[in-house]
């Protein structure tokens, strides 16, 4: 997937583009010079799209790119970026340092980029990097080190006087202590992994009685995740902002702050929309917030990109450092967009011993010419489901036109998998405006056109978002989504006149009937003449965030032909005569001109399972089995069971056969795609059957614990 023409245009950096004023060049300090290296050809460590982000920038600029991949990627797009491709074997293998530098010396290359993710933050990587004789395209190890352990970086930023977080940071990690700890600091308190990242081994406790378990979570989590379940507590504040500074070091003492991100609205601690600048935020905190953030990194002597991250307490304007992310990070295509400069080229420049490209002041003059920019993460994941992520195959990929305003970025294209065993990000897609609202309105128009069947994805819930009054008021805080539960997943009416287009594109695909050329409607005759059938078809809605109807009964719908290419539907009550439709065998678009409009309705059907795009809406339906079809086809019947919401490994299982449970009660503890998610019983009734033990692999949809019967429960 391309990157905008702005990425293309705005790349040029170094002194023979730039030109420092003096005025300006007096506030950029200086030591003495690191000798310069020249990087030809580097690897990179990573995968998806940050992969493809950054190969593309290296190429642009002469430098040969080496590839990594495993077993599931080996078709992926990074995969085939480079002729320059290796397979590193199993699903962990991007962790495996030691094999990486093997083969980045074996190919010829300078320098290592890690990306975001994997070994990006990993001190011991970049210190083995460095003693290999390869550059490690990030900051030096000791600072990744320092400001990896959040307990040893507040220490570090109080030192700096940048204010931190009340809270505890010791190495002390008694149960009864942190209790006591949290006590003292009063609930709500934050529990979060001391190597962490990501929202993993992040827990809130909002009161004393639930702080021991939300404990046991939070370190189970990091130590999934991080083998080490070392935490700190700290206190939450109710009304929060995630506010992040991208900050920028050379090898000769230059700092800049190439201005702020908001991050407010997050899901499992995790972002989904980012933007720049900051909405509401008062110039003279900016300023300071900047300054806070140049301090932070000058004082971990920092080198190449960053970010410093702050809490905004929006009921005081207080703002507290909570982490460095000592990396490039996802949303940086935001900051791209405000500053016009391409921020992984100046990694590499830096890395080859440049100085800073810009000094404070260009790069403030550079953002007030640039706008407003905001990023949407597009998932593979089902909101309406707690946004549990998915996977499979993309059948269907229909992305908005790219323009000097609106960029993509992305590691899959249709026919692409989606794997269980990795994150679940699909796309990012950032667009930017003249001003906050402008942004706003192109990235909802964007999110239209975005068209993705296959996995379940979030962006028919980030269009809703983009209409939150709240959201367009820039009257954000992290606890946006839940605060705004009922406005956001209020889901949508079928109408009727859709139904009929999915009905009407069935029977056309039962046909044979779909053509190439959405102007022909010619030789569209179903059955054997005008008026001689008259076709049933029964559809379910499997979108839990819609409304399937007032009763939430099955969608009843009758199609006749009455010539070669006119029909009449009925839906329910609902009865349209004289409609013509042709469906689009390349587009997979359904024309269809009723007596009072024309619709065009993408379907796209997956043996039972529908999915409808109309008018930027996504539906999906079910045309649903008959029981007798299914016990032929063997299917068993799971009524009574707990499923896999996805393909997961089983972390833990807290029930036996023959307990009682009551509602919501933890069942088992589950983990995919770097996620861990508590199963909890959906009624009260007595377990039958754990089919799954600690350790098993299981497929989506399969049964992890069965329930008694009504009969068997006594």
């Amino acid at each position: 997937m391309p990157l905008s023409i702005f990425l293309r245009t705005s790349a040029r950096l170094g002194p023979t583009v730039v030109r420092r004023s003096r005025r300006a060049a007096s506030t950029v300090t200086s030591s003495s010079s690191s000798p310069s290296r020249s990087l030809d050809s580097i690897l990179i460590a990573n995968r998806g799209e940050i992969a493809l982000r950054v190969g593309q920038t290296a190429a642009q600029h002469g430098i040969r790119v080496t590839t990594l991949y495993t077993d599931p990627d080996s078709r992926a797009r990074h995969a085939l970026s480079s002729p320059f491709a290796f397979n590193l074997g199993s699903v962990s293998a991007y962790l495996d340092g030691d094999r990486i530098i093997e083969i980045a010396k074996a190919q010829g290359c300078q320098g290592i980029h890690p990306g975001y993710g994997f070994l990006s933050e990993n001190s011991e990587f970049a210190r083995k990097c460095t003693e290999a004789g390869l550059v490690f395209i990030g900051p030096p190890w000791k600072a990744i080190e320092d400001m990896g352990d959040k307990s040893q970086s507040k220490k570090i930023m109080n030192a700096a006087g940048v204010p931190c977080v009340p809270g505890y940071h010791g190495n002390n990690q008694d149960p009864n202590l942190l209790e006591a700890e949290a006590d003292k600091i009063k609930y709500p308190v934050l529990i979060k992994a001391v190597k962490g990242g990501g929202g993993k081994g992040m827990r809130i406790a909002r009161s004393k009685d639930e702080f021991q378990d939300q404990l046991q979570s939070a370190k189970s989590e990091a130590r999934n995740s991080f083998g080490d379940d070392h935490v700190l507590v700290e206190k939450y504040i109710t009304t929060p902002r995630h506010i992040e500074v991208q900050v920028f070091a050379d090898k000769h003492g230059n700092c800049v702050a190439l201005g702020e991100r908001d991050c407010s609205i997050q899901r499992r601690h995790q972002k989904i929309l980012e933007e720049s600048p900051a909405p509401h935020l008062p110039d003279a905190t900016r300023k300071d917030i900047w300054a806070k953030a140049r301090s932070a990194a000058l004082a971990v002597g920092y080198e190449g990109a960053g970010t410093v991250e702050f809490i905004f307490d929006n009921d005081t304007g207080e703002f507290f450092f909570m982490e460095m992310n000592t990396r490039l990070q996802v949303e940086h295509p935001v900051t791209e967009m405000v500053t016009g400069q391409d921020l992984v080229h100046w990694q590499l420049k830096v890395a080859e011993g440049a100085r800073l490209p810009l000094t404070q002041e260009e790069v403030e003059a550079n953002i007030s010419r640039h706008g407003h920019a905001i990023e949407a993460r597009i998932y593979a994941e089902n909101p309406a489901s707690g946004f549990i992520p998915d996977s499979g195959t993309l059948l269907h990929v229909r992305t908005p036109a790219i323009t000097e305003d609106v960029r993509i970025d992305a590691g899959f294209v249709q026919g692409d998998e989606v794997s269980a065993h990795y994150d679940p990000m699909i796309a990012k897609l950032i667009v930017r405006g003249k001003d906050r609202q402008e942004a706003i309105r192109k990235l909802a128009a964007a999110l239209e056109e975005y068209e993705v069947a296959g996995p379940v994805t979030n962006i028919e819930f980030l269009r809703t978002i983009c209409k939150s009054l709240d959201f367009i008021s820039g009257e954000v805080e992290t606890g946006y989504i839940e605060k705004h539960r009922d406005e956001l997943f209020a889901g949508s009416v079928i109408d009727p006149e859709m139904l009929a287009q999915v009905a009407l594109a069935c029977l056309h695909d039962d046909a044979g009937l779909v053509t190439p050329k959405a102007a022909s409607f010619e030789g569209s005759a179903i059955g054997f003449g005008p008026g001689y059938q008259e076709h049933h078809m029964t559809f379910t809605n499997s979108a839990s965030a819609s409304v399937p109807s007032a009763t939430g009964d099955p969608f009843e719908v009758k199609v006749r032909q009455t010539s070669d290419n006119t029909f009449n539907v009925a839906v329910g009550e609902h009865v349209f005569e004289q409609v013509t439709s042709h469906t689009n065998a390349d587009s997979r678009i359904v024309t269809t001109f009723f007596p009072h409009t024309r619709l065009d309705t993408t379907v796209i059907r997956d043996g039972d399972s529908i999915v409808a795009f109309q008018r930027g809406t996504q539906y999906r339906l079910t045309i649903p089995r008959a029981k007798w079809m299914e016990k032929a086809l063997g299917i068993k019947d799971v009524t009574n069971s707990v499923l896999a919401p996805m393909p997961c490994k089983i972390l833990r299982v807290d029930v036996h056969a023959g307990d009682f449970v009551e509602k919501d009660q933890p069942l088992v503890v589950i983990e995919s795609m770097k996620m861990e998610t508590v199963i909890r019983s959906p009624q009260k009734g007595k377990i039958a059957n754990v089919v799954h033990k600690q350790g098993d692999q299981c497929k989506s949809g399969t049964p992890l614990v069965e329930f008694a019967g009504e009969d068997e429960e006594s």
